[in-house]
């Protein structure tokens, strides 16, 4: 898992760096834009030899239970284990870091959002997981 978490956004190296970087809020096409980092992720490296389907995490890690999430629309379990633990993960971090276009917005509403949406956009096991992680162990995010 620590090798998917590396490389899972290794798509968005084909994505512009001032739609990356942009500071205020992408238009219909730019958004269109990075939606497409997860496939190009899966496109850069479905041909390497790794011991998990990685790619195919990769390709996964933007897909929801319910099957609001993308690039295909997938639910329950189509979604690989690892893509709902890496769901919950990166929307943990993105959630709680600064991002070009807002400040953090902290570990506490991070959790929140994500618990709200437990067993709707995100696996409850990987969910529950995350929990014991940050309130058991005091896991934090590195700085």
């Amino acid at each position: 898992m620590q090798l998917i978490g590396l490389v899972h956004d290794i798509g968005k190296i084909a994505i512009p760096a001032e739609i990356l970087t942009k500071p205020t809020r992408l238009d219909k096409l730019e958004y269109e834009m990075v939606k497409g980092h997860a496939e190009k992720g899966y496109e850069i490296l479905k041909d390497v030899a790794f011991p998990l389907p990685i790619a195919e995490i990769i390709r996964q890690h933007h897909e929801r239970m319910d099957g609001s999430g993308y690039p295909r629309g997938l639910t329950g379990d189509e979604i690989f284990p690892e893509a709902r633990i890496l769901a919950v993960a990166d929307v943990l971090e993105s959630m709680a870091t600064h991002r070009p276009y807002r400040p953090a917005l902290g570990m506490e509403a991070a959790i929140s959002e994500i618990e709200t949406h437990r067993g709707v956009h995100f696996d409850e096991q990987a969910v529950d997981a995350m929990l014991v992680l940050i309130r058991q162990k005091e896991y934090r995010l590195p700085s």
